[in-house]
């Protein structure tokens, strides 16, 4: 199969492509810079040279391919809004290139802030609608194309998709402890998130693209909760912090945005999705890949 991804050179669309391409598909990656065109063509990847504001770039990848997986995401928190209406516009012309042809449509989404209280599952409707909603809506956006003569496949990732080089949000929160000269958790820290290996996550997307029908929604994560009090203390482990809970009031001082989100219980499941792809993630947890120094200065 020969797929389009955006976000090919990314953290998790890195993975993805050497998935892909070992596994005998061929990878359209769009890429933004030289750098990027580089690290995809040495893959044995096809470039095309574009961003997500460049909508005559995707159509021109999906119209190419015989699948898209919709991977990148401009993740400007300075400007969240702009970041979602890029993303909306993105989707929306993505699903439009799509109508009629059959083919998969695979988009990333996440599993936080689906089930306050409890872990997620597949079977749990995604709130957020429209172009106002966090990433745009654009999970249910592309949904909507599944009676439009396209087969869209939701990818709920895990809030860490984790391995060694991972700039994501541990490694942020990694950063602001060594900033604060404390490996910190908020509250009694017993707030769990969701995790996934890196290299997992990439067989599950490859496997949810051969395996594409309208409307699946996955599940990419292995370990359905880890305390952030365990994550702290890898953290500390790792890097010789003290660790210390801190009150909610003083989490966005100390993690910077990401306090918003560390103090959030963003558990998931993935029993279905397991089934239904005869995954099993083998990877390293999250606390082993932290205490290994995956994350450390």
């Amino acid at each position: 199969m020969r797929a389009f991804i955006t976000g090919a050179s990314g953290w998790i669309g890195t993975a993805v492509t050497d998935e892909l391409i070992a596994n005998g598909h061929q990878v359209i990656g769009l890429a933004r810079s030289d750098a990027s065109a580089a690290s995809l063509e040495g893959k044995g990847a096809e470039v095309l040279r574009g961003d997500l504001d460049d909508l005559d770039a995707l159509r021109t990848g999906s119209q190419r391919a015989d699948a898209v997986i919709h991977l990148a995401n401009k993740h400007d928190w300075s400007d969240q809004a702009g970041t979602n209406r890029t993303e909306r516009a993105a989707v929306q012309t993505i699903g439009d290139t799509l109508v009629g042809t059959g083919k998969p449509f695979l988009v990333a989404a996440g599993v936080a802030g689906l089930t306050p209280g409890r872990p997620a599952t597949e079977a749990d409707p995604n709130p957020s609608h429209g172009p106002d909603a966090p990433r745009g809506g654009t999970e249910n956006l592309a949904l909507e194309f599944a009676e439009h003569g396209v087969v869209p496949v939701s990818l709920r990732f895990a809030p860490s998709v984790h391995g060694a080089g991972d700039h994501g949000f541990v490694k942020i929160i990694a950063d602001a402890d060594r900033r604060a000269g404390s490996a910190a958790y908020i509250g009694d820290g017993e707030h769990r998130w969701a995790a996934v290996h890196v290299r997992d996550a990439a067989r599950a997307v490859r496997l949810g693209l051969e395996q594409a029908t309208p409307g699946l929604v996955l599940h990419i994560v292995a370990e359905a909760g880890v305390p952030t009090k365990a994550i702290a203390e890898a953290i500390g482990g790792a890097d010789g912090l003290p660790v210390e809970s801190i009150d909610p009031a003083a989490a966005q001082e100390h993690f910077g945005f990401m306090g918003m989100f560390f103090g959030m219980d963003l558990s998931a499941s993935s029993t279905r999705t397991q089934e239904v792809l005869g995954w099993t993630p083998t990877g390293p947890t999250l606390v082993e890949d932290i205490a290994s120094g995956g994350y450390a200065a």
